[in-house]
């Protein structure tokens, strides 16, 4: 109860900061020209949702428009990646750990009218299972039984303890809906969020609006209009010229230092969960013997990819966690020095020669230009990388992600702690390790300190197996109008928190 508390005194400090600061005229543009509030924000984004449907289309794009924002579930995580209440005023656990008791807001409803109850949370907790098929389903698996004891209470009981399922729970997973909207999730979200979807145009653009009977405080920015852009230059010219406010997360930031010192915008570095990763199929042919991926570890010089796709801004990790996470670790950065000479002994050893393998990766700037990278330091050892460009998401999605026909690519991961699901056999990666596996649902049971030293032995382990080669964090950078306050400077989750927005 003290932290929603806490929450809600924070923002309504906020509220009154930046009204004040609107009424003394902060900056220009903070007024329209009838000198009213100006509470429109355009962002420009690159990669954009081929629909609404984030239950069953993978990918960053969805949840980024509209977690948080059209759909809200029990907890969210603020900006520093902490869990605070969403839906749930409060929360107790049991003693064993099994059992969460969730005290509900009263008189929430969803955007089409229908109310919000305990019955909602177990509705739409108990349809991940047979319903999604995309963005962590299993993220859920601990959960035994939900159980709706009254309108305002939700009572949900786990097969064993977990450290991991309430963080999850602040993800698209934790998503709560009303049954009478699930025909048009593609099209027509219907949530409990501060926002609704006003309009969508595939590639071109989605427009919120306010829920005028949203239960929380109403956002500043009454409307907001996401833009898709294909290149990072137009994206940022759009900026320059006044078309956009606001792009979060830039992809190529040879582009950022104009804005520096530009006093007509401000750029936000944060921390990211977003790992640059070399994907090998490790279920292909071309992949399938770990000396032929270690191979590719030590012919590929991750500063030299970082350089030419994020012209230096990043940090070398070496495996699939950032340093937010408490089983982060740094040695892992130097698991595979360049050594092209160590790649070519590995791949005699294996017995390959004149491998081709098939590369296939989404048309965006970094990996685009990474993947080129990738290319010329592969056949400096012997290997063949075909490059192809595929459209992003929708094809890359359905040949790379669900469909597998690839042998390496290269992408990055934006969803917090996701290396469990990495690790899964089924995931698009193809790497079967029944021990690691073993070791995550382990940790997940452990106490708190047992839980973070079994988290870093498996993926420690998965970093030797070559599982993928993680080239790189991606930095949080963002560029903004001057004016504009509370822009989300980390990226903890995969939501584009716009509720805190304002001028």
């Amino acid at each position: 109860m003290r932290a929603h508390t806490r929450r809600r005194m924070f923002a309504s400090i906020a509220t009154v900061i930046v009204a004040s600061m609107a009424l003394i005229g902060c900056s220009s543009g903070s007024t329209t020209a009838e000198g009213e509030p100006d509470t429109a924000l355009t962002v420009g984004l690159l990669a954009t949702p081929g629909n609404l449907d984030y239950t069953t289309t993978a990918g960053a794009a969805i949840p980024q428009a509209l977690l948080y924002n059209v759909y809200e579930g029990l907890v969210k995580l603020d900006n520093d990646g902490t869990i605070i209440p969403l839906l749930a005023e409060s929360w107790t656990v049991s003693d064993d750990g099994l059992v969460y008791d969730f005290l509900l807001h009263e008189g929430v409803a969803f955007s089409d009218g229908s109310p919000f109850t305990a019955e909602s949370v177990k509705f739409s907790l108990e349809r991940v299972k047979d319903n999604w098929t995309a963005n962590g389903p299993a993220y859920l698996d601990p959960i035994a039984s939900i159980e709706a004891v009254s309108d305002t209470e939700a009572r949900i009981t786990l097969s064993k303890p977990s450290n991991s399922w309430l963080f999850n729970m602040s993800g698209p997973v934790g998503t709560m809906f009303t049954e009478s909207g699930l025909a048009d999730l593609a099209t027509a979200p219907i949530g409990t969020g501060p926002y609704t979807v006003s309009s969508f145009k595939t590639g071109d653009s989605l427009v919120l609006a306010t829920n005028a009977d949203y239960w929380g405080e109403a956002p500043y920015m009454t409307d907001v209009t996401l833009r898709y852009f294909t290149d990072a230059t137009a994206q940022t010219n759009a900026l320059l010229s006044g078309d956009i406010n606001l792009i979060s997360g830039i992809s190529q930031f040879q582009l950022v230092d104009q804005f520096k010192s530009n006093t007509d915008f401000q750029v936000l570095e944060g921390a990211s969960t977003g790992e640059v990763t070399l994907s090998m199929n490790n279920a292909s042919d071309a992949f399938s013997d770990v000396r032929v991926r270690q191979a590719v570890m030590y012919a590929i010089d991750r500063q030299a990819v970082m350089d030419t796709a994020n012209s230096g801004y990043g940090l070398l990790i070496g495996s699939m966690v950032p340093p937010t996470d408490p089983w982060y670790d740094a040695t892992l950065a130097d698991l595979y020095p360049y050594d092209p000479d160590q790649a070519t002994e590995l791949l005699a050893e294996a017995g390959v020669s004149d491998l081709t393998v098939a590369f296939k990766i989404p048309n965006l700037p970094y990996a685009v230009a990474g993947a080129q990278v990738v290319k010329d330091q592969l056949a400096k050892v012997g290997i063949t990388a075909n490059v192809t460009a595929l459209e992003f998401p929708a094809v890359w999605l359905d040949e790379v992600f669900s469909g597998h026909d690839y042998d390496m690519s290269l992408i990055m991961h934006s969803e917090p702690r996701d290396v469990t699901a990495f690790a899964a056999p089924t995931y698009y990666a193809g790497y079967d390790s029944p021990a690691v596996m073993a070791k995550f649902a382990e940790a997940d049971a452990a106490d708190a300190t047992a839980y973070i030293e079994l988290m870093k032995e498996a993926t420690t382990t998965m970093a030797e197996d070559a599982a993928a080669d993680w080239l790189y964090l991606q930095p949080a950078i963002s560029l903004a109008d001057a004016d504009l306050l509370g822009v989300p400077k980390n990226t903890p989750s995969l939501a584009l928190d716009l509720s805190t927005i304002a001028r």
